[in-house]
């Protein structure tokens, strides 16, 4: 595979890399980013004690299989991955260090001074290690060990694929994305969640923290007092309407003790109306709105599953924008909370993907089997575990947990407006039941139960994919309906292209071609948006490896449709 650059890769400063402040809903001044020059060490052996030596560096957060980590080789899942580093103690009298990693895929236990001090399983998922307790005066050791046995189990793998290949790529592991600490008091605040009521103008917000304590937000100029773990309902002065095209986001303060935490949230509604035809409409703050979405994958070809600066996350969020486009689905993978707020900001809507997992899946029936039986409409029940990959109690068990903590995770955002929580029957089980548990945990937000086919009529959207047959629309009494991946056209540039294979749906020789399929089939969707379809999902963004079927090539250089 050919090496390409992102113009961001090829500028990137590795004395300050991926920089920001990484978590933008819970913003405090005291931040130490720890990405950059790590030692590492890959080995057969599993011993769980730190090694004595290491092989080189690597640059943090990219994985090893990325060309930007220095490193380029990929671990393999019966090695082990060891990072080491060594840090300051930053603490001062009476105050705790929060260790803070945003995502190391799959496995790993972290070691501060010799000392195990936590662990964490789950490639996509954030997660905090309070290291107070082994820190000593002075230097620090931070050492991570990692293992990640990618698509050879149940566990959540996205699109990688150790055996790489169409639409499934480049495996990676490890740290992906940033590692940092901050000094907190003793007593802290732990998370905060807001929660829009948006027909009466008002915002509840529940402070969390270790410990019973009166809390104040400050909001609008006004000070709230709220007792930490318990809802607080307040009204806003003037209720001013989240849109992309007027993004407004308000920010407010939370100050409890010692501890100060900034933060914001948005006012905005997502539901399912029916039109003056009765047809059921996708509605944002009770306005019919059809969203025209891009798939958005979010590989890049130096960096595979990390963006190689907040820029580059930009431009592409900013791109989808400049052609018409107001909503992006995050497809199989959960990026950096950076990538969210930017959405937040610009005004990008967001429909996000649980991430796949389950056992090797069986194609011949979720792919081709189920497109034919999308042709024919014939329903099949998800109860068939062996054929959709969830024969294992702990994999189904571990897919729950992980479904909770992306919408504790995600949940601030206010540009996500709709929860993916199976795609084309990928380790797809017990949809009903889950649903309703989505539902639960988040009521402000739509579901899509099964995008593609396996549709088990629940979930507010009929969801289709669409690749090789006319398009068409069929509307429901409840359900929004809604085309969730369709186009997929697959043109080769010169020069910009990583794979000498190509791998798409219809493959065209040149951009006058595959411009006029483009503007023909967005024609045939402003057709079925009169008929009742509310949104429809363009594959892709970006090409990504031998999936040359993106509106802009793999490094992002040149956009292959007209803008």
């Amino acid at each position: 595979m050919k090496t390409l650059y992102t113009r961001w890769g090829k500028d990137l400063d590795t004395e300050h890399v991926l920089s920001e402040y990484p978590r933008p809903l819970m913003r405090r001044k005291s931040y130490i980013n720890l990405n950059g020059y790590w030692d590492y060490r890959i080995c057969r052996e599993s011993g769980k004690r730190p090694p004595a030596s290491f092989e080189g560096k690597i640059l943090v957060p990219f994985s090893p299989e990325s060309v930007l980590s220095g490193v380029k080789r990929r671990l393999r899942p019966e090695e082990t991955l060891w990072y080491h580093r060594t840090f300051e103690n930053p603490a001062q009298s009476g105050e705790r260090i929060l260790l803070h990693f945003g995502a190391v895929d799959q496995m790993c236990v972290v070691y501060i001074n010799g000392r195990r001090a936590g662990c964490h399983k789950g490639g996509y998922l954030p997660f905090t290690v309070d290291v107070t307790r082994y820190l000593k005066e002075g230097e620090n050791d931070l050492c991570v060990r990692v293992r990640d046995i990618s698509d050879q189990s149940w566990h959540a793998k996205g699109k990688q694929k150790i055996q790489k290949g169409g639409m499934f790529y480049t495996a990676q592991s490890g740290i992906w994305q940033t590692v940092w600490m901050e000094a907190v008091p003793h007593n802290y605040i732990e998370e905060i969640k807001c929660r829009p009521f948006y027909d009466t103008g008002e915002v509840e917000i529940t402070v969390f923290a270790n410990v019973a304590k009166k809390a104040r937000i400050i909001l609008e100029g006004r000070v709230c007092e709220a007792g930490t773990n318990e809802p607080v309902r307040i009204r806003l002065r003037e209720k001013r309407s989240w849109t992309p095209w007027d993004p407004y986001l308000y920010e407010f303060e939370v100050r409890m003790g010692k501890d100060k935490v900034k933060s914001y949230f948005a006012m905005r509604c997502i539901t399912v109306e029916k039109d003056p035809k009765g047809i059921p409409r996708i509605c944002l703050n009770h306005e019919i709105l059809f969203q025209r979405g891009l798939l958005d994958q979010g590989y890049w070809p130096d960096g595979l599953y990390t963006a190689p600066s907040d820029e580059a996350m930009i431009f592409d969020i900013s791109q989808a924008k400049n052609l018409g486009y107001n909503m992006l689905r995050k497809h199989c993978k959960i990026e950096p909370q950076r990538w969210y707020y930017h959405c937040d900001r610009l005004g990008m809507l967001v429909w996000q993907d649980m991430v796949n997992g389950g056992e090797a899946y069986h194609h011949w029936y979720v792919t081709y089997g189920a497109t034919a039986m999308s042709i024919w409409h014939i329903t099949v029940t998800d109860k068939v575990r062996r054929l959709l990959s969830r024969k294992s109690e702990k994999g189904r068990a571990e897919f729950e947990h992980e479904m909770r903590q992306t919408v504790r995770t995600l949940y601030g955002h206010p540009s996500i407006v709709l929860w993916t929580l199976f795609n084309e029957g990928w380790g797809q089980f017990d949809t009903k039941r889950l649903t309703k548990e989505l539902k639960r945990l988040d009521p402000t937000r739509l579901v899509d139960a099964a995008s593609g086919w396996f549709d088990q009529r629940c979930g507010d959207v009929r969801s289709t994919h669409n690749y090789f047959f006319r398009l068409k629309v069929k509307t429901e009494k409840e359900r929004a309906s809604i085309l969730s991946e369709f186009g997929g056209f697959s043109m080769r540039e010169k020069g910009h292209s990583a794979c000498p294979a190509i791998y798409g749906y219809r493959i065209f020789p040149g951009k006058k071609s595959l411009c006029h399929a483009y503007e023909k089939i967005w024609k045939e969707v402003r057709n079925l948006e009169r008929k009742g379809l509310c949104a429809a999902v363009y594959t892709q963004l970006s090409d990504i490896e031998e999936e040359v079927n993106g509106l802009w090539t793999y490094d992002r250089e040149v956009l292959k449709i007209k803008d």
